[in-house]
């Protein structure tokens, strides 16, 4: 079967026009987004579990070797790891607020009825303006 631009091809006797398809986004559906967001937040919540867990029993031995050898940098180190630690934990809990964010975002964009226009187009002719206007004064 062949498609329009084959057709018109064919008929004006012209070479047929080969269309990109690749420039075309797809629109993502909402749920589909939401799955893709939850996918990637509990990714990045495990990685970062993993990361504060492996950081957890470094620290012991970094801080035995720091107090075995006395030296500066040891300590200097050890104290940059501790607040690179505390710094992951406080991303961790950063990252649960981004997600609560993101999904209230989310569902006001498709659940929101408090949504204002503040212009509107009339499609149609004055006489149907006309008639809806005179039904909304009757109403109120």
């Amino acid at each position: 079967m062949k498609n329009v631009n084959e057709k018109l091809s064919e008929v004006l006797e012209i070479e047929p026009i080969s269309i990109e398809t690749d420039s075309v986004q797809e629109l993502i559906p909402v749920e589909a987004e939401n799955d893709i967001l939850e996918n990637d937040f509990s990714f990045a919540r495990e990685n970062l579990k993993k990361l504060i867990t492996k950081g957890a029993a470094a620290i012991d031995d970094i801080l035995f070797v720091a107090k075995e050898s006395e030296h500066p940098r040891a300590y200097e180190v050890a104290s940059a790891f501790l607040k690179n630690l505390s710094e992951m934990n406080k991303d961790l809990l950063e990252l649960q607020k981004a997600k609560k964010d993101v999904l209230k975002q989310n569902s006001r964009q498709v659940n929101d009825p408090s949504i204002t226009v503040q212009k509107a187009v009339f499609i149609g002719s004055t006489n149907e303006l006309n008639k809806l206007l005179k039904a909304q004064k009757e109403e109120e």
